[in-house]
């Protein structure tokens, strides 16, 4: 991954772009903030260190587990060759996918539903992008990794979780690292906090 590429491009995306109207004030700062239904954008430079840790090339089949605002979904798709990304809240994707449109990008495949056991009939994925915390490493998502792919999801309890990147070597063995602590919404689905 080219990383100069990659910070040029995250300067030039306007985060207002990306949230509504009463939230556009607050683009700037760098923390979370809401976009509706309980869910958030991430901090800006959380969403760039996990991007690095990610590591998407240009030729990258990527799946992305919660689309929420699009900001993530824009730098993944301008990053790599074609992204898949799963929204369990219907609102939030229709309005992510017009924000995409209307910024040209046409590498993005859209499915709303449970991202949580990812999308099957796609996979493998070189990358995958989770951006809700599971309470444990999902079997399903380790499963449409590609060989030599490479994962990056938070998982643990509610008020604190562990950013892990999750690595499949060419012979299929997994390896999980640690990357620090993190504070995400839940995963909801088969692999949240809530059953």
């Amino acid at each position: 991954m080219d990383q100069r590429e990659l910070e040029r491009f995250f300067r030039s995306l306007d985060r207002s772009f990306f949230v509504d109207e009463n939230m556009k004030k607050h683009a700037d700062l760098d923390r979370p903030l809401p976009i509706g239904h309980g869910q958030t954008i991430s901090q800006p430079s959380l969403v760039l260190e996990m991007t690095k840790l990610l590591s998407p090339e240009k030729d990258s089949k990527v799946l992305e587990i919660g689309t929420g605002s699009g900001f993530q979904t824009a730098i993944l798709a301008k990053m790599s060759g074609e992204v898949y990304t799963v929204e369990r809240i219907e609102e939030l994707m229709e309005k992510a996918k017009k924000r995409l449109e209307a910024l040209n990008f046409t590498n993005v495949n859209y499915k709303t539903g449970d991202g949580s056991i990812g999308w099957e009939e796609h996979a493998p994925y070189d990358r995958i992008m989770v951006t809700a915390a599971a309470l444990v490493l999902p079997d399903e998502l380790i499963r449409q990794l590609a060989l030599g792919g490479r994962m990056v999801i938070p998982v643990g309890p509610p008020s604190l979780q562990e950013l892990k990147v999750v690595s499949k070597s060419d012979e299929g063995d997994i390896q999980v690292k640690s990357a620090g602590w993190v504070r995400f919404v839940e995963l909801r689905g088969r692999y949240g906090w809530t059953k």
